[in-house]
Parts: C-alpha cells; structure tokens; sequence
C-alpha cells in the first residue's frame, strides 16, 4: 500500500500554476485570465512568505509574459494543452515521489497535445521519482484529509468514459493501492454544467481531518439539490460538515456555469478564493477565513479563468515539503 498524500494544508515545498498561453483557447480572456493567475500566484507566493511558485507556461511567448507579470516566480516552459495542473500534474508525497496516472482530456472531451505526458515531464524536471499508475485519475476528482480518508464523486470516477472496466471497488482499491486511501466518501453528482464529470474539488474539500466543506444555496441555486445529496452522504458517513455559502446562479452568456467558492487553494501563507461579482462573494470569502484561522485567506477575482471552465484550485498542483 502506497503512503497516504498529505492534505494541502500541509507545508509546501512549491506549487506549480498553468499559466495561460494558447491565444485560440482563451481568446478575448487571455489576457484577463493572465492577470488573475498572475494576481493568484502573488497572493500565494505571499511576498517570500508563502511558497516558491513554479508558473508553467507551454511557450516562449507566454513564459515572456509570465516574468513580466510575476518576476517573483520562477517560469518554466513545458509544453501543454491548456493550465489544469491539477488534473495533468503528477500527485506528489511527502517523500518526492510523483505518481503520474494517465489523463484522457476529461473522458475524451479536450484531448490537446502536451496534457498527456506533462505530468512526468514536470516530475522529470524537479528530480522526483516518477511512479506511473495505469488507470485514468485527475487530481481534481479527489480530496483527502491526511488520515486516510479520501472524498470523490460518483458522477465523475465511475464515468464510463475514464475507467470503464473498473467497479467501485475496483477503483476504491487502486485508491488504496496507488494512494493510501483507505476509506472512500462518495458524493453523488458535482456542478452543473461542470466538463470534468462533477470534480469534488468544485463541490467539497476538507479543511481537517474528517472535517469537509460544503456549499449551501437557496432555492434559485441551480445545484442546491447536489448541495443537499453531499451533505446527507457525508453526515451519514460520520464526517462533519462545514456550510460555506454558494456564489448562487452564475451565468456568463445566459449559460449557468459552475461558479464555486469551494475551488480555493490552500497555501502555506494564504488561501485563496475565487469570486464572481455576486452578492455572496463577502460572505463566501469570510466563511472560509473562519476555518483557517493561522493563514491570511483573500478573494480575488476569477471571472476569465472560469471561463476555461476552472479556477484557483485546478490550475494549482503543491509539492510538499
């Protein structure tokens, strides 16, 4: 059985951010979207209080805007599809081994050059040792508390479009196997509108050891019932609920799109929340500040980033210390 990854809370060695680059991907976004990355890793690079941060840019050009835009960190060019690290960067322990599992571009929606083998090649270029895992795994379908104990979602890791041979059980024991996770809550559905097949990481995160956030939204939240169905399963499961407000109905072009306060990261000196514009961003921002007494936690825009579909946290992969 492999060693259980710490939780994000853990100190940090580094962080790696994607840092936007493929004008056709991001379009009139880019360079707004390049601006809330840049303003994230400052946030978290906190000064030299935080941690070191790693921008990946896929090109010269990007690297060239990335320095301009945030000489703190330190850029590297490594060629990708597009910035969700959390999905296609290695899973990385306590120990420096990075477990490299295979990516499908979400069940074969985006398969873009680059995204499959990032992953090793980040790993490679920090002198981890890289362990593959063969199934198809995104970091941001996952959450542990450090204990063993580890939340994901129905909607998305028993999707047939990633593992379609593998029962619940079968992926509960690759969970223990490939990552130490001995005890599986499962969630039923993510956001709506979400491409990643309902990733937890835009639903529910652990602040503590057997402690989880969750959203909360009134009626007119078009997930308010998915809300409902996590915080059943997890009371039921003994784990205790944490209710942070939702950012409500978000729309961009009369669509709903999956606006989440839950998609923060956890740094070593701040935590960071995305926010929209809506009336419950001051109150989404200061639940979370509540639970994490010992780091400055701020909001910060994240309107052009979503528009990829993401935010904060998905474009985010820590390297322990």
């Amino acid at each position: 059985m492999s060693r259980t990854p710490l939780p994000e809370w853990a100190p940090h060695q580094a962080v790696w951010i994607g840092f936007p680059s493929h004008p056709e991907l991001w379009q009139d976004d880019l360079d707004q979207a390049r601006d809330e990355v840049a303003a994230f890793a400052r946030a978290v690079h906190a000064e030299g209080r935080g941690e070191q941060v790693l921008l990946v840019a896929a090109d010269a050009e990007a690297a060239a805007a990335a320095r301009a835009l945030a000489p703190f960190a330190e850029v590297l060019v490594q060629p990708f599809g597009d910035i969700w690290l959390r999905d296609t960067a290695p899973i990385v322990d306590g120990d420096g081994r990075a477990r490299d599992f295979q990516f499908n571009g979400w069940g074969g929606k985006y398969d873009l050059p680059g995204d499959d083998d990032i992953g090793a090649r980040l790993a490679r270029a920090r002198g981890l040792i890289v362990l593959p895992c063969e199934w198809v795994l995104e970091g941001g379908a996952i959450d542990g508390d450090g204990t063993g104990l580890v939340v994901t979602t129905e909607q998305c890791l028993l999707n047939p479009n990633r593992n379609p041979a593998l029962t619940k059980e079968a992926v509960e024991r690759r969970l223990a196997a490939d990552l130490g996770y001995t005890r599986v809550l499962w969630l039923g559905d993510g956001l709506l509108n979400d491409h990643t097949d309902g990733h937890v990481d835009n639903l529910a995160r652990f602040v503590g050891p057997n402690r989880l956030a969750l959203p909360v939204g009134a009626e007119n939240d078009p997930n308010w019932r998915v809300y409902q169905d996590a915080a059943a399963r997890a009371r039921a499961a003994g784990v205790e609920v944490v209710e942070i407000p939702s950012p409500g109905r978000v729309l961009r072009d009369e669509e709903v799109v999956p606006a989440s306060y839950m998609n923060f990261y956890i740094g070593n000196a701040a935590v960071v929340v995305p926010v929209y514009g809506t009336p419950q961003d001051e109150a989404g921002v200061a639940a979370v500040r509540a639970l994490f007494p010992d780091r400055e936690v701020i909001g910060l825009r994240a309107d052009a980033i979503l528009t990829g579909g993401g935010s904060f946290h998905c474009i985010s992969q820590q390297i322990p210390a």
